[in-house]
């Protein structure tokens, strides 16, 4: 039966280990969680503004805004990373 189910899958399904390709992976993440994402921050936010807590939704925003950042700006991490490597002194190759 499992023999049955991947042989009617179309071919750019079923890739051999060789043919695998991460480049456009974090793009392909960022589609998924990036909406999601913003769902969350949206819906906690309300919850925030409603129950007048202004000082959690302002530290909350900033934090969205912080985690945003870091994840959809690209090689935000890479730049980081080599400018405290830098910073402490680590030869980088």
């Amino acid at each position: 039966m499992l023999y049955q189910v991947m042989a009617s899958l179309p071919d750019q399904l079923v890739a051999a280990p060789d043919d695998l390709k991460t480049d456009q992976l974090a793009d392909w993440l960022r589609g998924i969680f990036g909406p999601l994402f913003l769902v969350i921050v949206s819906i906690v936010a309300l919850v925030f503004l409603f129950t007048r807590e202004i000082t959690r939704f302002v530290q909350f925003i900033v934090l969205a805004i912080g985690i945003g950042v870091i994840f959809y700006v690209p090689n935000v991490i890479e730049t980081t990373a080599r400018a405290i490597a830098k910073a402490l002194g680590v030869e980088l190759t």
